[in-house]
């Protein structure tokens, strides 16, 4: 008889969809395609701080990031903008597949959490907010180790916190780097394929790779 893996489920744009900020962006810099390039700019200042052994929460990096975004576009960043972009990410909506591919999960007795750089205040009302709270026993923070993602002691911490394993737990991401952390930190990993997410050549794979969540749960079913 096997244990099933414990699932630790990364949060914005795995669970969560970034691109309802378009909007919101669209009214505060007139251009909703400044959006990727601020959530990157957020994931290299996130990355950064991490390497270099020092720790600022996710949020007021998110607020930093948009002042660079701002300055390289020469548009202005009002407080009520920055406060209104912020806001608005503890309101992302789930992809739509999102709540069938968790409650398969949970019929099938997976137990459940979700790992995420947000702060736990963000993180707590983005999975409330998104009406996913009752699939998730933990929601857990990378602020209990700080140190971002993909550095192993999110993973780790994880894993103690839910009592399992390194080896018996299983992150699923869209993200290469949250899948390479999570591997190289010895645990599984499951990679949502959604568009525009690949996987890098030179990184670790992991065992399961699914177009959209849905896909990815039916493997991890079948993988049991």
């Amino acid at each position: 008889m096997t244990t099933k893996d414990v699932l630790v489920f990364d949060v914005n744009e795995t669970l969560l969809d970034l691109r309802a900020l378009g909007p919101v962006f669209e009214g505060v810099f007139g251009d909703a395609r400044l959006l990727p390039g601020w959530f990157a700019q957020l994931l290299r200042l996130a990355m950064s701080v991490t390497l270099i052994g020092d720790y600022v929460d996710f949020e007021t990096l998110a607020g930093d990031a948009l002042e660079m975004v701002a300055v390289r576009a020469g548009l202005p960043l009002t407080p009520e903008a920055e406060t209104a972009i912020l806001s608005a990410m503890r309101r992302l909506p789930p992809h739509p597949e999102v709540p069938a591919a968790l409650a398969q999960l949970q019929a099938h007795g997976f137990r459940m959490a979700a790992l995420t750089n947000s702060p736990p205040h963000v993180a707590e009302a983005q999975i409330e907010n998104a009406g996913l709270a009752p699939f998730f026993e933990r929601v857990l923070s990378v602020d209990a180790v700080r140190r971002f993602k993909p550095a192993p002691e999110p993973c780790r911490m994880a894993a103690r916190e839910l009592g399992v394993a390194i080896g018996q737990m299983r992150m699923i991401a869209a993200h290469d780097w949250d899948v390479a952390g999570a591997l190289q930190a010895g645990a599984r990993a499951a990679f949502v394929a959604r568009p525009g997410m690949v996987l890098g050549r030179t990184l670790p794979r992991p065992d399961i790779i699914g177009r959209d969540m849905v896909e990815v749960a039916e493997f991890i079913i079948s993988a049991a």
